[in-house]
């Protein structure tokens, strides 16, 4: 399988709509390479892509 490129808005929408609210346009606009493409991601791995994008974006906020 070729690796894919998707949002992160596409992977929380699939996932874990619920928590769609939590993330800003910013977040959710993250550009994310699956390497095994959409199709194939699980669950437990979408919420690990979830917490590093969180991470990654706060991390971003504190250095400005």
């Amino acid at each position: 399988m070729e690796m894919e490129t998707v949002k992160l808005e596409q992977i929380v929408i699939k996932w874990f709509p619920d928590m769609l609210p939590f993330f800003n346009q910013k977040e959710l606009d993250s550009i994310i390479m699956l390497r095994d493409g959409f199709k194939m991601l699980e669950q437990e791995d979408a919420m690990e892509i979830m917490q590093y994008s969180i991470c990654e974006h706060q991390n971003s906020n504190l250095l400005h």
